[in-house]
Order: C-alpha cells, then sequence, then structure tokens
C-alpha cells in the first residue's frame, strides 16, 4: 500500500476535520458492532512492569485463523485510552485479519488512576518497555509487533529503540503523528486553532480530579496551577511531580528529533501527514533514520485521521494490516483449535 491511495473526497481534505474525525463518537457508533467483537472477547491483564508499577491492558484473541499471524500491542495517545476510538477500530481490523490484540493503558488513562501512586508523564518510558516485556513473556510463541497514536507513536519508537537491550523480541514497530519534537509540538498546539488546546484541558484536569479524588491526602497542584493554559500546567507537573528542573529539560526527555532514533535496529514504519496542524512535518524531514525505518508522508491527513470515505473509514486500518503482513513472520507453533 502506497500513500498515493490516500484520496479522500473533498469534503474530507481539510486537516482539523480530520483530526477531529479520529476521535469521534460518530464513528464508534457507526460501527459499535464491528467494534464490540473487540470489547466482548477482550481479557484484563493486570501487568508488572517493575520497581512496583502496574498497567492494564487488554487482550483479544483472534477467532479468525487456525492460528494467530502474531500479536499486535496498540498504544493510545495522550488522555486517550484503551478504549479510544481510534484504537478500537485498528484493533478490530487486526483482529479481522488474524491477529491477537493487546491494548495498553499508560499509568493514569483508562481508568486507572488507582494502580499506580504517582503521575502519569511522558518520560515514563521503562515502565511501558517493562509492560511490553510482560506482554511478550505472556504469550512467547507469537511474534510481536507494536504499533501508537500520536504520543502513543512517541512510546511506540521509544520501546523499538529500547527492545534488544530490554530481550524483547520485538518484530516490528508502527508509529503513527508520533510526537517527535514535544516543545514544537507545544508550540504548534498553541498556534492551532483554540479547540485542540482546550480539548487536551478538559481532558487532563479531568483525569487529575479523578487522581486527586483517588489519593486525596495531599493536594497535587495548586488551584491556580488548574486554572492555567496547557504550558503552565505542564510546567507545574513538572516542577512538583517530576525530578526535571525545567520544562525544556522535560520536553527534551522524550523527544526523539534529529538523531535519536538513529540506533533503532528494529523494523519500523512511521507514518505522518504534511498537513498535521499539531505535529509539525519539518521534524519528520529532518530524522536520521536508519535503513530499517521506512517514513511515509502523505500530503493529507490531519493529526491520525486519514479518513478516506464520507463514510468514515479510515485507511490507516488498511496501511497498518498491511505492514503487519509484510513484516510478521509466520507464528512458530499451534496456538488455538
Amino acid at each position: 500500500m502506497k500513500i498515493a491511495d490516500f484520496q479522500p473526497p473533498r469534503l474530507l481534505r481539510n486537516p482539523h476535520v480530520q483530526s477531529v474525525l479520529a476521535s469521534s463518537g460518530v464513528r464508534r457508533m457507526l460501527f459499535r458492532r464491528r467494534l464490540s467483537v473487540l470489547e466482548r472477547g477482550a481479557r484484563e491483564h493486570l501487568l508488572d512492569c517493575g520497581d512496583g508499577v502496574r498497567l492494564l491492558g487488554l487482550h483479544t484473541p483472534q477467532q479468525v485463523l487456525p492460528r494467530p499471524r502474531g500479536l499486535v500491542v496498540l498504544l493510545h495517545g495522550w488522555e486517550g485510552s484503551a478504549q479510544s476510538s481510534y484504537l478500537l477500530h485498528t484493533g478490530s481490523r487486526l483482529l479481522d485479519d488474524g491477529y491477537d490484540v493487546f491494548r495498553l493503558n499508560f499509568r493514569d488513562h483508562g481508568a486507572t488512576h488507582h494502580l499506580n501512586r504517582e503521575l502519569f508523564h511522558s518520560c515514563r518510558i521503562e515502565e511501558v518497555v517493562g509492560a511490553v516485556a510482560a506482554v511478550a513473556r505472556t504469550f512467547p510463541e507469537l511474534p510481536l509487533a507494536i504499533a501508537g497514536f500520536s504520543l502513543g507513536g512517541n512510546f511506540a519508537l521509544r520501546v523499538a529503540l529500547r527492545a534488544p537491550q530490554a530481550g524483547i523480541a520485538l518484530a516490528y514497530a508502527l508509529a503513527v503523528c508520533p510526537a517527535i519534537s514535544p516543545s514544537d509540538a507545544m508550540d504548534a498546539i498553541e498556534r492551532a486553532p483554540w479547540f485542540y488546546e482546550a480539548y487536551f484541558l478538559r481532558k487532563w484536569r479531568r483525569s487529575l480530579a479523578a487522581k486527586q479524588r483517588t489519593f486525596p491526602d495531599e493536594p497535587l497542584f495548586a488551584p491556580e496551577d488548574m486554572r492555567g493554559n496547557l504550558r503552565a500546567l505542564t510546567r507545574a507537573l513538572v516542577l512538583r511531580h517530576t525530578a526535571f528542573a525545567s520544562i525544556e529539560a522535560y520536553f527534551d526527555g522524550y523527544s526523539i528529533a534529529g538523531d535519536r532514533l538513529a540506533p533503532l535496529q528494529v523494523p519500523t514504519t512511521i507514518l505522518t501527514a504534511a498537513d498535521d496542524p499539531i505535529i509539525p512535518v519539518e521534524h519528520f524531514r529532518r530524522l536520521q533514520l536508519p535503513a530499517c525505518v521506512e517514513l511515509d508522508i502523505t500530503p493529507g491527513g490531519g493529526h491520525c485521521g486519514f479518513i478516506r470515505s464520507l463514510a468514515l473509514t479510515s485507511w490507516t486500518e488498511d496501511y497498518i494490516a498491511e505492514r503487519m503482513r509484510r513484516h510478521l513472520p509466520p507464528a512458530r507453533q499451534m496456538m488455538r483449535g
């Protein structure tokens, strides 16, 4: 499948329309019967990620083929969850294609605020590596891949960087519109139409309120912090709840810009759109990537959108399924049946 295959109708070419539709509940409603198969068959796994950290994931086994093609771990974006629309759609497509699907919740995402006392932040890569390692130990017979969206794409690439040293036999990684330079992404959100920042602030404040109710013994933030904009609240998080001395150091802590992906050894695909209003495309063009990494940039698609028709189907589902078939080796032994 090539990027030229993505040709949305004129009504869907606006990048903001694409970005909003990516997480739209309308798509969930239209395809609720298909998505229900993924959710009905899901089983919860509480993962030991090391250092006392626990993360919750949902595993759904496929029932199409005599044995699964492999296992795909899916990572949602910031303030999304294993129930995010784009994750459900992607997981359902992979399930139909014969893959087992494991949807991981990051710390404090979904209804998991009670599992760990300390707050989520984007530099907590070791616990996500630990979660993927736990998944690999639980399902050792299956070829393992990882795919993530937005911040989840950033995490997927950092997991792939660390997989060999962590002893994870990761066969393939795919990132859709991953955050490359967090500092510049923050600038882009501030320049974008107002509703992007409002969307993230509303969801983050709601999550922090849930965390505070779960651990009420001491205030997580001052009232003025919670009234601030996205940058101000992020700065308060960094100074109150991390070891970073500044917001700039924090952003650099999970940046994958420049040559930071150059050591990648795992076959990897990065998909993004030139008109993404949140992740500037020039950062992708400046990446120094090894030969094992494929970079695809479509002219349009917005942020994690890639909605290809007025029926609100997403081109990324076909793209991801095709890349998984290309990169995942056959399972080593019969699993079910």
